[in-house]
């Protein structure tokens, strides 16, 4: 049987099953953002601690942009706009503008397999910057070996308006140099000064990319929309329903601990187009990413 409870103090709920086997943590507060992941027995995502979240964005909800807009500027349909420069060290608008927004339950389901809960939020006000008022929908889903995060845009405003989207979830590795993460691709994107793509490089022969040493922020065009990652106990598998998928990939500053992002666009997407989509009003667009876990 599962179980979702919800602290009202702290904003957040918890996702358990009767067994222990599966468990999670969402913080309303911070996006709705998934803070701890346990399936199979396996606790794939935990907290980040000393590392805070308004640093790590630990798996926010990227919208209206993933990754980084450079200097926070873009023009649309021939007009100039300023996002909220709020990666200072680099002068960027970074990961969108609902990762810190408060998000409110209106449904959930348990049973004795599986537990979802549907979360919203609703941005009444245009901001300077995204002149747009739209509503963000996001259903978890939990089993014993798999999650599954639907998230549906409403453009609720009169105008079209772009947008990419992405997750950013940080996972554990009982030993992060033996990890290996693997997908289909055959571009890697250039990635210059203050993490801006500057354009894309030619791979061949790509079938994985073993972590080992590497200090990972890296940025790949999927040519499938599944990748695998493999770790000395568990494996899983992560697809997406987007017709345009990308996999970031950082590594923190902390010990066996790497992001797997998928986004649906790239670093500077309002500039230079890669990935971007446009919502016409009242439309809705949704994604859903899937994680299967096995054990090793």
């Amino acid at each position: 049987m599962f179980s979702i409870t919800k602290d009202n103090d702290l904003n957040t709920l918890e996702i358990k099953s009767i067994n222990n086997r599966v468990y999670g943590k969402i913080h309303l507060n911070d996006g709705a953002s998934l803070q701890a992941l346990t399936l199979n027995g396996h606790a794939i995502i935990q907290n980040l601690e000393p590392l805070i979240y308004k640093d790590t964005y630990a798996s926010s909800i990227l919208f209206p942009f993933a990754n980084r807009i450079k200097d926070g500027i873009y023009t649309y349909n021939n007009k100039e706009y300023q996002l909220e420069i709020n990666q200072k060290e680099e002068n960027n608008a970074l990961h969108g503008l609902v990762y810190n927004k408060p998000f409110k339950e209106t449904e959930s389901f348990t049973n004795e397999d599986s537990a979802w809960i549907v979360l919203e939020y609703t941005e009444e006000k245009e901001s300077i910057g995204f002149p747009y008022t739209y509503k963000i929908q996001l259903k978890y889903t939990f089993t014993e070996t798999h999650l599954e995060l639907n998230l549906s845009v409403i453009n609720t405003d009169s105008k079209a308006f772009p947008f990419t989207l992405g997750w950013h979830p940080y996972f554990n590795s009982d030993h992060l140099h033996d990890s290996i993460l693997e997908f289909d691709t055959s571009k890697k994107l250039i990635i210059g000064e203050r993490n801006i793509t500057t354009g894309t490089e030619n791979l061949n022969s790509f079938k994985s990319l073993k972590i080992e040493n590497q200090k990972l922020d890296d940025c790949w065009i999927l040519d499938s929309n599944s990748i695998q990652f493999y770790t000395p106990k568990y494996k899983f598998s992560m697809e997406s329903s987007a017709k345009n998928n990308f996999l970031q990939a950082y590594t923190p500053p902390k010990l066996n601990t790497i992001a797997i992002e998928p986004t649906t666009g790239v670093s500077n997407s309002f500039n230079n187009k890669i990935g971007l989509d446009i919502l016409k009003p009242n439309d809705t667009y949704s994604i859903t990413w899937k994680l299967n876990i096995e054990n090793n």
